[in-house]
């Protein structure tokens, strides 16, 4: 789906954008007020959002695993799932 001005490339959003997008894409599909059109392409757009925010998620959980092992590749620590 081409992109529009009002409607950036997923791949630029932040964590934060893409999840607010996100959040507004479900609520007006959730209404069912759309046409048909429009609701097959917010949803086209919300997967995209979904696997970006999820893509960003794991970049953060490495990072954070990174800084646990510590400089000198010491132990592993516990992954962010395990600490939830």
């Amino acid at each position: 789906m081409p992109e529009t001005p009002n409607r950036p490339d997923v791949a630029s959003l932040s964590f934060e954008a893409a999840l607010a997008e996100l959040d507004a894409i479900v609520k007006k599909l959730e209404g069912g007020q759309a046409r048909l059109e429009e609701a097959i392409a917010d949803y086209e757009r919300g997967a995209a959002l979904r696997r970006h925010c999820e893509a960003k998620l794991a970049e953060a959980e490495q990072k954070v695993q990174a800084i646990v092992a510590g400089p000198g590749g010491g132990p592993e620590g516990a992954t962010l799932r395990e600490m939830a």
